[in-house]
């Protein structure tokens, strides 16, 4: 797919990867608009190299709120005449205790990582399937393929977008309107709060930074894949749970006690923060 000229929305634009990969898009000649949550910036997250202003446009939307999806697709659509892809971005992350979780932030992550995928999803299809043309990038995460302990929430999110992603990709065959699913590890992001940043330097993960993820993401475009899952051995990980889940049972069982350490200090965090 040559992304010259193509109208894509992107949400969670001005997080970690969504700045970054906005730029990769831009640089190819895409016409981009960003949604970026309400309470950020506009201006300053719209700030773009002069020569890519006429193809940005930045929006503040609450992606839970159907009203101001509504508002984003139709402002978009005004701009350029259409949407051509979607790429849902935006996430919200948990870990911890199941019976210790948050019940507003088990909400709230609910109606980020998948409720309002789906729901822009159902928004913008019809015009692609009219035009006979699209694509839907669902961006999840290798813990939509390894229900990983203490990110119970999280991983149940991305796995629900990883098998809509797989149904939806199958409904629309033939079509001319494709799904790509991507699925990269840990990233180096303000989505990750600071314990699992402590996580990794214990060796506990693998993180990577975000240029390399954005870059792949965009990859992933254009070459229309399925899938991309990225990091190793994290993809290897994720296929194997698929095959021998007891395998995985087994080796993240044995990391388990040294993850639970790190809870109480993310549930500290999380109170400060209220």
């Amino acid at each position: 797919m040559d992304l010259k000229q193509q109208r894509i929305l992107l949400t969670g634009a001005n997080g970690g990867i969504g700045r970054l990969l906005g730029g990769e898009l831009l640089a190819r000649g895409a016409r981009l608009g960003r949604l970026v949550r309400q309470g950020d910036d506009v201006l300053a997250a719209d700030r773009v190299p002069a020569a890519y202003a006429g193809q940005n446009l930045t929006l503040a939307c609450d992606i839970t709120q159907s009203e101001q999806r509504a508002q984003a697709i139709n402002a978009i659509t005004r701009a350029w005449g259409g949407i051509d892809i979607l790429i849902n971005l935006a996430g919200v992350l948990d870990f911890g205790d199941v019976q210790d979780g948050d019940p507003g932030l088990l909400h709230q992550l609910i109606q980020v990582n998948i409720e309002a995928p789906m729901q822009l999803t159902r928004a913008v299809l019809p015009g692609m399937l009219e035009r006979g043309h699209g694509r839907i990038v669902n961006v999840g995460s290798t813990f939509g393929s390894i229900g990983f302990p203490l990110f119970a929430s999280y991983s149940a999110s991305k796995f629900a977008l990883r098998g809509y992603s797989q149904a939806l990709r199958r409904e629309l065959a033939g079509s001319g309107v494709g799904v790509t699913y991507v699925a990269p590890r840990a990233v180096n992001t303000p989505l990750n709060p600071p314990v699992v940043h402590a996580m990794a330097a214990q060796g506990m993960m693998h993180m990577d930074e975000p240029a390399p993820v954005a870059l792949a993401i965009t990859k992933a475009i254009e070459k229309e894949r399925a899938e991309a899952y990225l990091g190793f051995p994290e993809s290897l990980f994720a296929r194997l749970n698929g095959i021998w889940p007891g395998l995985v049972d087994l080796a993240l069982r044995q990391q388990l006690p040294a993850l639970r350490k790190f809870t109480g200090s993310f549930a500290s965090a999380r109170e400060a923060a209220r």
